[in-house]
This record gives structure tokens, sequence and C-alpha cells, in this order.
């Protein structure tokens, strides 16, 4: 009886196994069938997998999000250049005895024009052929047809009178007549001196290579030496370089340079802020650098008498400075002629004139204009302008 009873417990306990493993069944084998044949099916659906990040974000979870790659280490920008340093400022020395110690310079140069004429002089007989001579090398030296004659027929007078001729009376004679040719009337000094509360206002006008911009920076650093205070006007704005190399010239001196941004600018306009400038400054003197004018083009020199008519509804302009070249000779003073007409010219600056320059451009420029050489280039140094001095000039030409 026992026996029955272990046998029913064991079968019962076992029916109760199989069943609960038919209706257990497992959470990852939900939706797997099985075939026919026994195997299992895999096209059922599957349970969705939840993202580990996604739960994470959410909150719901304590997945571990996936290590992301840290961000590249960011690069430092480049730092602007340094802006570059300001130029010391020169001390120029002062114009005076300028022309006295470039002397020796000058008469490198003319010493060919003295010496042939102390030569044809100093002969024992002055007949009509050695006058002659004389004239021609006076024309060659570029002193201009009708002064030469002049020069020739004063000293052949002189001679006459005088009779004997050692080399110094030769010499001392022919220096007078030069010196005479030379000198003239007009003050020769520049008017830089403010008056009435305002600058001076200095125009510079000439052809495109007498050298005009490097003249306006050499004279203002001129000024400066003098103890004076310059504004520079850069109104040749139709020379990209010519702004440029004004405010060289300015900065190595301390002088302000008042200029347009704009291209092909209008040079009236800047030449009137110039001078509003200098005004506002107090400044001693206003330096205005006009653009290269052709003589035979007459709309550029109209445009040049504009710029002079604008300046002169602000203050007066005191001079008007025709630079030159002294080595183009009798084309200079045709140049020399057509800007007189438009801007009445107060004085010539003559530049170049230690080269292969003549000095009678000296006398023959003076005779044509009526206006006095006031300045002259004997060199390309900074401080190689000068004021005209007859004396010094006359003295390198006979090699003195």
């Amino acid at each position: 009886m026992i026996a029955y009873i272990i046998i029913i417990v064991v079968v019962a306990v076992l029916l109760v196994g199989v069943g609960s493993t038919m209706f257990l069944r497992p959470r990852g084998m939900h939706g797997v069938r099985r075939s026919r044949n026994g195997q299992l099916d895999m096209t059922g659906s599957m349970p969705a997998v939840k993202d580990a990040d996604a739960d994470t974000e959410s909150g719901g979870g304590t997945a571990t999000a996936t290590a992301t790659a840290p961000p590249p280490p960011r690069t430092a920008e480049p730092s602007a250049p340094p802006p570059p340093p300001r130029p010391t400022l020169e001390k120029p020395p002062p114009s005076a005895g300028r022309m006295v110690r470039l002397r020796a310079r000058l008469a490198r140069s003319q010493s060919g024009f003295g010496t042939a004429l102390l030569s044809l002089l100093s002969r024992e007989r002055l007949d009509d052929d050695t006058w002659d001579e004389i004239e021609e090398v006076l024309i060659t030296a570029d002193v201009g047809v009708t002064p030469a004659r002049q020069i020739v027929s004063d000293l052949r007078t002189k001679v006459k009178v005088e009779g004997t001729r050692t080399p110094d009376d030769v010499r001392e004679m022919l220096r007078t007549e030069l010196l005479g040719q030379v000198e003239t009337g007009a003050s020769r000094a520049l008017r830089t001196q403010r008056h009435e509360g305002r600058p001076a206002v200095i125009l510079m006008v000439g052809v495109n290579g007498t050298g005009k911009t490097t003249t306006c920076g050499k004279l203002a650093r001129s000024l400066v030496g003098d103890g004076q205070t310059v504004v520079l006007g850069a109104a040749d704005t139709f020379r990209a370089a010519a702004a440029d190399q004004l405010q060289t010239w300015g900065e190595r001196v301390g002088a302000e340079v008042i200029r347009s941004d704009k291209e092909a600018a209008d040079p009236a306009s800047v030449a009137f802020d110039a001078v509003s400038a200098g005004i506002e400054q107090e400044a001693d003197v206003v330096l205005i650098d006009t653009a290269g004018r052709l003589h035979t083009k007459n709309d550029l020199m109209d445009e040049l008498g504009k710029v002079k008519r604008v300046v002169e509804k602000r203050t007066a302009v005191d001079e008007v400075l025709l630079v030159l070249d002294a080595t183009t000779g009798q084309n200079g003073l045709r140049q020399a002629r057509v800007f007189a007409e438009v801007v009445d010219v107060s004085g010539i600056v003559l530049t170049k004139l230690d080269g292969t320059a003549k000095g009678g451009i000296v006398i023959a420029v003076q005779r044509e204009l009526g206006v006095p050489v006031k300045l002259v280039g004997l060199g390309e140094g900074p401080d190689d302008l000068a004021p005209f001095d007859p004396v010094a000039f006359v003295d390198a030409i006979l090699g003195g």
C-alpha cells in the first residue's frame, strides 16, 4: 500500500514538472516557433533591445553611456603682428651756412665752365675770334644768347679800359661780371613766418621728374632744423607713391602729413584740408606738394590754378616755388614761362645743380622770369638743399 502511494506521488511530481515546463517559457524566447521538423524558427519578431544611451538620457536606467572621444584641443589663434616701430625723430641741422659747406661739391661740377673762361681771358691777345669763343662758352653753359652777348660786351670794355691783365686781374674782372649777372634786386629770403595768426603757405609746382616731392620733403626738414613747425599737404594725388614718399619725410622730422585715402582724390581738396590743419594746429608753415604737370597740357595747368584759388579761400599763398631740373637747360626755361603765367611764381628751386648742369641756367631763368633763384639742390642727401648764395655760387664756378 505504501509503495503505491509513493509511486503516485512520483508520477504527480513528474506531471507537475512537465506542465510547468510547457507554460513557463523564458523571456528571451518569445516569438520563437518551431518548425515541423523540430528546428527553431527565427523569423518571428524579437523583442526590442533598449538602447543603453537612450535609457541613460531618460534617467530610467543605470546603463553606462558609451565613451565618446574628447574634443580636439583648441589651437590658439595667431596674434596680430605688432605695429611697426615709429621712426626715431631726427634733428636736422639749420639751413644757415649750407651753401658754403656744399661749395666744394658745386665747384667740382662747375669748374669746367669757369676754367674755360679764365683760360680764354688770360691770352695775351684778345682778338675777335677769342671773344667769339668766350661767347660760345657762355652759351653752352646755358647762360642764354642775350646774357652771353651782354657779358662779352662788358668784358671787352673793361679790358680796353684797364689795359694790363694779370691772372688775378682777369679773375676779379670775371668774378665781378658774373656776380652782376647773378645778383637780382628781388629778395631771396623765403617767406616762412606766421602772419595775422596764420601759417605761411608754400606751394610747390613743377613738371614730373624734377625732384619736386623730394624737394618738398627736404625743405620741410630744413625748416624744422630752423626751429619751425611744419604741416605737409600731399596734394599730388595722381602719383600713388608721392603721398607715401612725403609721409616718410614727415615722419622723420615729426611733421604731420595731410593726405587722402581715396585714389585720385581732388588735389584742391587735399590742399585746403592741409591749410585748415595748419591753422588749427597753429603751425608755422604749410608746405603743399602738387602733382607734376606737363606745361604743354592746358587742362592740367588749369587744375593747378584751381588748387591755388581754393587755398586762397582759406588764407593767402605766400610762396609759389617752381622746381626746375638744372640739367634741362633751355627746356626748363620754356617750362618756367608757362608755370609763371598760371600760378604767379615767386621763386625758383634748381635741383641737380651738382651734376651735369651748367651754372648759366641761374642767370638765364632769373632773367627770363624776373624772379630769383631761392634754393638749390646739390646732392641726394637729406640736407643737400641750400638757400642760394650768389657769392658762393660764383666762387664755385671760378674754382675759388
